[in-house]
């Protein structure tokens, strides 16, 4: 890929189904750790003066406590 190429494809204003698919399994173990979620999560991926505002959407029933980690 030449860089002309690589530049446009980095300037995008929408991701695929699959993109989108594969970054939300990906998200969803770190979420887990701080969340007892339930359901699938949404991504919302809005266009901004500065770039993208992506917002991650998922119902949880509470929120897990975290340990801090000994010294």
């Amino acid at each position: 890929m030449n860089s002309a190429n690589k530049i446009i494809s980095l300037d995008r204003d929408e991701m695929s189904d699959f993109e989108r698919t594969l970054f939300l399994k990906d998200v969803k173990p770190v979420a887990d750790e701080y969340f007892e979620s339930e359901g699938d999560a949404n991504l919302e991926i809005t266009r901004t003066e500065n770039g993208f505002l992506v917002c991650i959407l998922f119902s949880a029933r509470r929120i897990k406590s975290v340990k801090r980690p000994q010294q």
